[in-house]
């Protein structure tokens, strides 16, 4: 048995989708159970918020597991399975347990590094402790992951990369226009979240002239517009379906709205502009910079330049990925170590029963020895059995203990039958359960 997350988060699915699957409490509950009742699952847990849906689960079997936890998000949401495989990621054995670790640590979030999901992990956790659902298994995996994130935003600086990648944006943007600064000029922003008010707080500290805020939800438009001119910035407040004139009148604009659809298409400019998207999904159409004049700059390249240059937050992110790698390195090692003991187990039971067998044996071919002799040859006997199986047993927990997991994995499946292969794939390249049957057939 291994750990199976089946899930979809802001980086693989429209929000509208995620919206769909999201769960409160009483649903998580629901779901949880329903999932354990399944049979190729015994252990579940749910991490439900707005940027992702993560089932985390104890699979007896990888293909079953993930046809099960499929068929029971179906029921629960209404989505269709055809629909869901095609935003669904899997994660299984070691690349679940990295998963969970990288996604505790904040390193899948939409702002690297925000601490929120740390507390949504242990929340899912006890939630699911509560009811029943948790196991060893997934005790083991929920205690290390958290761990790990305390561990990230203590030994590393990577709770400032979420400003970083505004940072990273705002001054390739001021390079792209030649700037010093935005002084003398007019910025929009589009959306109201974490990511939009960093924007809109950093423009104002590099000397914008006017902010325009537009947002679905006006209120909260507002209310980033309200911030603005407390810090001295003037601000307005257009709506959301207006951003098209906003931006024929603003010098750059940036997007982090994490919109199902574009926010920005080519359709929307009139003229030069610098756009800056801090979006996964992208909220502007990359066909803008086929229009004359029209500069764009996206969270993707800001990522690859965060990773790329020798700067403090690059070495943030660089020991957070380092950190996430030694515990899954150790995790792992544990767990191997855990599956292999019932299989050492099993080999000394059989040895010593094969032992006493043959010992009975004895005893009834050689009646003449005295109870001193006979036991002298069974301790004999048993010194032999111990110093046989004490090589290969310790060899064994050595080995998969070991880092070199293929070999070691290969080598306990064929003399125990527990291979554990680690699994990391999109839902929708998984064989149906027709196309396995014909296979079989």
């Amino acid at each position: 048995m291994s750990v199976l997350v089946v899930g979809m988060s802001h980086r693989s699915a429209p929000v509208a989708l995620l919206e769909r699957l999201s769960m409160d409490e009483t649903v998580q509950h629901d779901t949880a159970t329903a999932l354990v009742s399944r049979p190729a699952l015994t252990e579940a847990m749910i991490i439900s918020t707005c940027n992702r849906l993560e089932v985390y689960t104890v699979a007896t079997a990888f293909h079953a597991g993930v046809e099960d936890v499929l068929h029971v998000l179906a029921d629960v949401s209404g989505v269709p399975e055809a629909e869901l495989r095609g935003y669904l990621y899997v994660r299984y054995a070691d690349a679940a347990a990295e998963h969970m670790f990288t996604v505790a640590a904040g390193l899948d979030s939409m702002v690297v590094g925000e601490q929120q999901i740390i507390g949504q992990v242990r929340s899912a956790y006890s939630d699911a402790a509560e009811r029943g659902t948790v196991g060893p298994a997934l005790h083991s995996l929920a205690q290390t992951a958290l761990h790990t994130g305390k561990r990230v935003h203590s030994e590393t600086a990577i709770d400032d990369s979420g400003a970083s990648m505004v940072t990273l944006g705002l001054d390739q943007a001021m390079r792209e226009m030649e700037r010093e600064d935005f002084s003398g000029t007019t910025a929009l922003v589009l959306g109201a979240g974490a990511m939009s008010s960093l924007a809109a707080t950093h423009l104002g500290k590099r000397g914008v002239d006017k902010l325009i805020i537009a947002n679905r939800t006006r209120s909260r438009a507002e209310r980033v517009a309200e911030h603005a001119r407390e810090a001295g910035v003037a601000a307005e407040v257009v709506d959301f379906n207006a951003r098209a004139g906003a931006i024929g009148r603003a010098d750059i604009t940036v997007s982090a709205t994490a919109s199902d659809d574009f926010t920005i298409t080519p359709e929307d400019l009139s003229g030069p502009t610098v756009l800056v998207d801090l979006s996964l999904p992208r909220d502007i159409d990359d066909a803008v910079t086929e229009r004359d004049g029209v500069r764009l700059i996206n969270i993707e390249s800001l990522h690859a330049t965060l990773r790329d240059n020798d700067s403090e937050d690059s070495r943030a992110l660089q020991q957070a990925e380092a950190i996430v790698r030694e515990e899954v390195e150790a995790f792992s090692s544990e767990q191997r170590v855990r599956d292999v003991a019932p299989a050492v187990t099993r080999l000394r039971r059989t040895a010593a029963e094969v032992q006493a067998q043959e010992l009975d044996r004895l005893r009834t071919r050689l009646p003449e020895l005295s109870e001193e002799e006979f036991d002298q040859v069974g301790r004999a006997v048993k010194r032999v059995v111990d110093k046989l199986l004490h090589t290969p047993t310790v060899k064994i927990k050595e080995l998969a203990a070991s880092s070199e997991t293929v070999s070691v994995e290969m080598a306990i499946e064929e003399l125990f039958g527990l291979g554990r292969s680690s699994v990391a794939v999109d839902a929708q390249r998984l064989p149906r359960p027709d196309e396995l049957q014909a296979k079989e057939n």
